[in-house]
């Protein structure tokens, strides 16, 4: 969909996009998701009409990660309608090799893991991340496509980190992954084969972070802290705050959003924007990144209410309506859905007090469906994980 206007390019019926795992930009307006009904990785050109590409994954999709050219593709599995993991595929796609895009799918371990994709000088790894107990383990993307028929077990290389992992990054220049975890934001190098641990950067703050953003070009990690999660249906009573980790120089910079739920956030060219849910009322708040040594609010937006939004005293998961966020990396312009009524609200956050518009879509946007912004300025991926 164009935003500003409200034009549909696009739409693609009877797939069934595995929220957690989300949207991958591949860049050249391209993008990645998994079709948990069809069982595919979907490639599909948002300017277009070109059919889309379709390739065999592992489902339920659980996280989607690609390295940084954007050739190799990992998708890990979770727990779909099952209380207990019980999935240990993890599926490998070369969208370039010589032969033609190849899929290849191996076993790993049970459980929710998450991944990112990187490179050694031995070649691409496909680093995974387990819980419970937590480990970091690469695994050689070659040897998987060579070995990966009929599902083989395979080990990788690996390390310790905490169990309670969820979120992570990958910063494709100094070969780091970032991983949330209650102690802080675990680090581990991994331009080599085998993982090496670096310093955990404490989160500093009460709470801790269960989503992560990556921007290569300001050089940071971006989160929101949650404190109290552990009492999910106090949920209103939540406190959040935003935080932003400079890679290079080690500065961290938080501000306060206010309690209740906030479940994602985006990043605009100079901004984070971010949509708070509470009993009292929703609103879009949006924080300057211009100034190197805090976060100033820059405003604030009013967001109408929904009718089947999170109740106080019940799990905000639960049969509840939420918002997804996207904004465009070149402009300060935001777009957030009203879920269960079908809105996107788009709004231009460099002028405080601009006015909402609102689309109407054909989909009720149930969950708040999910958002993602393509752009055709960028040849490539930037942040290599899907959100």
């Amino acid at each position: 969909m164009d935003p500003t206007s409200g034009t549909i390019h696009r739409s693609l019926d009877s797939v069934v996009l595995a929220e957690h795992a989300g949207i991958l930009p591949l860049g050249s307006g391209k993008c990645a998701f998994v079709d948990d009904a069809g069982g595919a990785l979907v490639i599909v050109d948002g300017f277009t009409d070109t059919n889309p590409l379709l390739f065999p994954v592992a489902i339920p999709g659980e996280h989607l990660a690609c390295d940084p050219t954007g050739r190799y593709v990992a998708v890990t599995t979770g727990l779909g309608l099952s209380w207990e993991p019980w999935s240990d595929l993890l599926t490998i796609v070369d969208l370039k090799s010589d032969g033609g895009p190849a899929s290849r799918r191996i076993r790993t371990r049970v459980g929710e893991p998450g991944v990112v994709v990187g490179e050694t000088p031995d070649g691409p790894v496909a680093v995974v991340r387990h819980r419970e107990p937590g480990a970091i383990e690469s695994f050689s993307v070659e040897r998987i496509l060579a070995e990966g028929i009929h599902c083989p077990p395979l080990q990788g290389l690996k390390v310790g980190v905490s169990a309670d992992g969820h979120g992570d990054a990958f910063d494709p220049l100094t070969g780091t992954m970032f991983v949330a975890t209650g102690p802080g934001l675990e680090r581990f190098d991994i331009r080599k084969p085998q993982p090496k641990t670096l310093p955990t950067v404490p989160w500093g703050i009460a709470g801790r972070a269960y989503f992560l953003r990556f921007c290569p070009e300001k050089r940071i990690v971006v989160a929101v802290l949650r404190n109290g999660g552990e009492e999910p249906r106090n949920w209103a009573a939540w406190s959040n705050a935003l935080w932003v980790h400079h890679v290079d120089t080690g500065l961290t910079r938080t501000a306060p959003l206010g309690p209740g739920l906030v479940f994602r956030f985006a990043l605009t060219a100079t901004g984070i924007a971010a949509a708070r849910i509470h009993p009292d009322g929703d609103e879009l708040t949006m924080h300057e990144l211009r100034s190197p040594e805090k976060l100033e609010l820059r405003a604030i937006w009013r967001l109408p209410a929904m009718d089947g939004a999170p109740r106080p005293g019940h799990e905000p998961w639960d049969n509840a309506e939420r918002r997804a966020i996207a904004a465009s990396p070149d402009s300060e312009l935001v777009a957030v859905t009203r879920g269960g009524h079908g809105e996107l609200h788009l709004v231009d956050t460099l002028m405080p007090g601009a006015p909402l518009i609102t689309h109407h879509l054909d989909t009720p946007l149930h969950d708040g469906g999910h958002l993602a912004w393509l752009s055709t300025a960028r040849n490539l991926p930037g942040d290599t994980v899907g959100r």
